[in-house]
């Protein structure tokens, strides 16, 4: 005769079922803590592109966007080759972007690096709205309205830039919008080094 005080075989698998959410709660919740605690910014995702070839950039232009009297030209290799570039990905349903975007107009009269956009999933009449109402600070612009080009270089979301280098390796990415002090404890001290020499 069995020892009704000992839990049969189907009871124990129950109670384990019961308290597996708890377990694994439990265990996330270790995991949260630890990456608190340990000083880090979940915002910096870091990425598998920094120090590697930029891809390849083909991008048409964003019809009907003029600067003095001239069409600004389409993203490509050929437009950023051997210039030290900053590519900023862009929409104008982007908050951010706007929220970014007077800081983009100060980096444009930066004579080190030529400032040039990748339009992001947009439409035409909203991005020349966007640029019409606030100011262009780019040199250059493509449209990436499937977003093919934005996979290839890793974006996670509007708004994002890359600081690639004149031959074409990418030195920084900001993530998110540009602040103030991104701008002064990260991008410039980039700029800095990639236009140390030997650099």
């Amino acid at each position: 005769m069995k020892d009704p005080g000992t839990p049969q075989p189907a009871s124990r698998r129950r109670l384990v079922i019961a308290f597996l959410p708890l377990v694994l709660f439990i265990a996330l919740s270790g995991v949260f803590l630890y990456q608190l605690g340990s000083g880090k910014n979940a915002s910096e995702i870091p990425s598998v592109l920094i120090g590697s070839k930029a891809p390849s950039l083909d991008l048409a232009p964003l019809e009907g966007l003029v600067e003095d009297g001239k069409a600004v030209p389409a993203l490509t290799d050929a437009a950023i080759d051997g210039k030290l570039a900053l590519i900023n990905v862009w929409a104008s349903w982007c908050v951010p972007c706007r929220q970014e975007h007077p800081i983009l107009l100060e980096l444009a009269r930066d004579p080190r690096i030529m400032l040039v956009g990748i339009n992001y999933k947009d439409k035409t009449e909203n991005a020349l709205r966007f640029l019409g109402e606030l100011g262009n600070p780019f040199a250059a612009v493509g449209i990436d309205p499937n977003g093919k080009a934005a996979i290839d270089w890793g974006v996670y979301g509007v708004p994002e830039t890359y600081l690639v280098a004149p031959d074409g390796k990418i030195l920084f990415k900001q993530i998110g919008p540009f602040t103030i002090d991104a701008l002064r404890e990260k991008l410039l001290p980039a700029i800095e080094k990639a236009m140390a020499p030997g650099a």
